[in-house]
């Protein structure tokens, strides 16, 4: 049974941090993009980051996250990790790790086959 569980979330004051981490479980997904997408309250769930199959050396941001937002993978452990710095309320959301049908990074929330049950994430003014 594949699964992947999201872990990191939390509350924490504006312009603070948070690591979001993603472990998988029942398959590798070593030559699969992964992505991390968000959901806010009232809102539909968006593309946050991407990172290509491998040694991730394809990485898309979200402009709305872009320069505060890091995505990586580290193979061995079978995790995507979302570093996100200088937090806004306007990242208040459940963060969602997903495991892509195919290599490239992409932003299509249907190229995605595989997804976790979330994080919380809340951020205060």
């Amino acid at each position: 049974q594949v699964q992947l569980v999201e872990s990191g979330g939390g509350l924490v004051q504006a312009g603070g941090s948070l690591r979001l981490s993603c472990a998988a479980s029942g398959r590798r997904f070593n030559n699969n993009a992964m992505g991390w997408f968000r959901q806010g309250p009232g809102k539909e769930r968006e593309f946050v980051a991407t990172i290509s199959w491998g040694g991730g050396g394809t990485k898309s941001y979200a402009d709305s996250v872009n320069g505060r937002f890091t995505i990586s993978r580290d193979n061995a452990k079978n995790t995507v990790y979302l570093q996100m710095n200088s937090l806004k309320p306007e990242d208040t959301a459940v963060y969602y790790c997903a495991a892509g049908r195919a290599a490239w990074a992409t932003r299509n929330i249907g190229d995605y086959d595989y997804w976790g049950q979330g994080t919380q994430v809340t951020v205060s003014s």
